[in-house]
């Protein structure tokens, strides 16, 4: 395809000398002639970490400049400017693909530059000027102080917040992560950890997800169940003797698969942790469309969910239950109770002395008031209160209390956790899961507090009832109610499972029930 752009962009007639366009390809040329010369393995230590500054800090001037320079042309190549849109007059469908031809760049990275402009850059649509959505942002970029990446982060924060908080919070928040990314003291950092030292995207990444978490616990981490991330696995069709997997986690569940790598990796080798490996890359902006894994099995007609086995052994028979997970879904709860089932088990190696645990942080406050968010260490992502709430019921809490300075100034003892005598106990009572249906056994269930802990329920045999992870996180919306009398639960359903609303003697050990006498004995 040929376009019709001005001819300094094409070079066929040459610009005046001391235009903007001449200016640029000297400077353009006389930075080649320095790079082409310089030979970077021949330089010394100190000489190569202050060429790499250089550059980068020159990089991002440039970045900033194609960014404004990328959003101009998408405003003269709108196509609702009829026959004066360069789109148009060159020949193209749109503005995007205009750019890409123009610019030799891909649709995406095209995507990419017009989505970050149009909050970041000032644009004049129509001649009319339109400043900048977010200026602290905009500023930056033009000095060269900020690079597109943390720029994405930062702008991708706000928009999320954006018509969820006050201005004021938002001006504050924008403030203090460019100011992060940058290396600046501002009012908003000051005696913040890390004051003045420039966070690399990986770590602004994280310290935009705590604002989010503080200001839009909901928005991060929903408490409700209907928009809930949910945990999927699915397996792949055979390719070159492989079946490929794709999962996807939420943040506990990640917390909980990276406490065990850690705990067994540590117990054969000195790796400190767990690495990530890099995130997958997500579906193009605006295409609507899941990243594509060669060989999905769930893409096959006949074959629509992936199902390779019947989960309802782990997960209890739908009918009864409810349950409207997928197949992906229920796949993902076993490798839940999978890992937390080696967790327990008393041949997993220990860290640090102690069994494989999963630490969730979270303010005393928020948890007396039931706001805010929890943080599990080495995960970026906040969990919901209520996951804080089930992990306590089922794991129990300990205090730790901070003075001013953040020095430590009371460690409490575990409180409202099971006994390893009273987890017996109830196991041997109820067997496995009461819930009717469902057949997790009891190496696999939580203990549930009938009475929750935060309405002084106690933690006693009386008033713990044994419940597989999927009842147990959806034992408040779903519709099963369980009470004590005398010692043994009792659950009445839900009005679609019984409509005469009864309540009922829960699940019992088998061992509970005496064989009848032999006929011959009697």
């Amino acid at each position: 395809m040929t376009l019709t752009a001005p001819p300094a962009a094409t070079g066929s007639v040459p610009e005046p000398e001391g235009s903007r366009v001449w200016v640029i390809g000297q400077a353009g040329a006389l930075l080649g002639s320095v790079l082409d010369g310089t030979r970077f393995g021949h330089l010394d230590d100190a000489e190569a970490v202050a060429v790499m500054a250089a550059l980068e800090e020159l990089g991002r001037k440039v970045d900033g400049a194609r960014l404004r320079a990328t959003t101009d042309i998408g405003v003269r190549a709108e196509t609702d400017r009829g026959n004066g849109s360069l789109a148009f007059q060159n020949g193209c469908r749109n503005r995007v693909e205009f750019i890409t031809q123009l610019a030799g760049i891909s649709s995406r990275e095209a995507k990419r530059r017009l989505k970050l402009g149009e909050t970041v850059v000032d644009r004049t649509p129509m001649g009319l000027p339109v400043p900048a959505r977010y200026p602290v942002i905009a500023a930056a970029l033009v000095s060269g102080n900020l690079g597109l990446e943390a720029a994405e982060i930062i702008a991708g924060t706000l928009t999320a917040l954006h018509g969820k908080v006050l201005q004021d919070d938002l001006d504050h928040v924008e403030r203090a992560l460019v100011a992060s990314a940058t290396g600046a003291i501002t009012p908003e950092t000051v005696g913040l950890p890390g004051a003045g030292i420039r966070f690399a995207p990986d770590l602004l990444r994280a310290q935009a997800l705590e604002w989010q978490g503080r200001l839009d616990p909901d928005g991060t981490a929903p408490n409700d169940d209907t928009v809930e991330a949910k945990s999927t696995l699915t397996f792949g069709l055979l390719h070159h003797g492989l079946y490929p997997l794709r999962a996807d986690v939420t943040p506990e569940l990640r917390g909980i698969m990276d406490t065990l790598f850690d705990t067994y990796l540590s117990a054969r080798s000195r790796t400190p942790r767990f690495e990530p490996t890099e995130p997958l890359d997500g579906p193009e902006s605006g295409t609507g469309t899941e990243p594509e894994l060669d060989g999905l099995d769930s893409a096959d007609p006949a074959n629509p969910d992936g199902e390779r086995f019947s989960a309802d052994r782990f997960t209890g028979d739908a009918r009864y239950d409810g349950d409207s997970r997928t197949a992906g879904e229920k796949r993902a709860d076993i490798l839940r109770f999978v890992f937390e089932a080696a967790a327990r088990d008393p041949k997993t190696p220990t860290m640090g002395g102690a069994a494989p645990t999963v630490m969730i942080h979270i303010n005393a406050t928020d948890l007396q008031h039931g706001r805010g968010v929890g943080w599990i260490d080495g995960i970026e992502a906040p969990i919901s209160m209520r996951r804080v709430k089930e992990a306590i019921c089922a794991g129990g809490a300990q205090h730790i209390i901070f003075g001013t300075t953040g020095t430590i100034l009371y460690l409490g003892d575990t409180v409202r956790c099971f006994t390893t005598k009273q987890r017996t106990a109830i196991a041997a009572r109820d067997e496995g899961c009461i819930i009717p249906g469902c057949t997790i056994p009891a190496r696999w269930s939580e203990i549930h507090h009938v009475i929750p802990w935060h309405k002084h329920g106690p933690t006693n045999i009386d008033n713990g009832v044994l419940l597989c992870w999927f009842h147990h996180h959806t034992i408040t919306t779903n519709g099963w109610n369980i009470r004590m009398i005398d010692g043994r639960p009792q659950v009445r359903g839900p009005l679609l499972w019984d409509p005469t609303q009864t309540w009922r003697p829960a699940r019992s050990h088998r061992a509970n029930t005496p064989s009848p006498e032999p006929p011959w004995r009697t």
